[in-house]
């Protein structure tokens, strides 16, 4: 599995959210984590940015860790930052904005990062 460029949409500093789990796997997997909440300075040592503005450089996979509604009012942050790919964990789904992801020529996938790196698929 080659290293990639992760932004984390809804990182938390809570160990029993999933986007902490899946902040920890990441790293543990050798990637390299973007942590995105406007509420947050740091989580385990780590800097989190406060909007995907933000956020520079390239970006293989941005995960999604927030409703539907959060992530409508993202969407044009999300399609500016041109992720490879965007993942929408369970929770998340907006189809919507799926769709305006796919016309940006970002892949789209409803899956559980978590999951997909347990199984090699991230």
């Amino acid at each position: 599995m080659s290293s990639q460029r992760v932004v984390i949409l809804g990182a938390s500093n809570k160990p029993e959210r999933y986007s902490n789990k899946a902040m920890k796997e990441l790293v543990k997997a050798g990637h390299q984590v973007v942590l995105v909440n406007r509420g947050l300075q740091e989580i385990d040592g780590l800097p989190v940015h406060q909007s995907l503005t933000d956020v520079t450089g390239e970006v293989d996979t941005l995960t999604m860790y927030v409703n539907r509604d959060i992530s409508t009012l993202e969407s044009d942050k999300i399609v500016a930052l041109k992720p490879k790919r965007a993942i929408f964990s369970p929770g998340t789904e907006n189809p919507a904005l799926m769709a305006k992801l796919s016309e940006a020529g970002i892949e789209t996938l409803e899956a559980c990062p978590l999951v997909m790196l347990r199984t090699g698929t991230f």
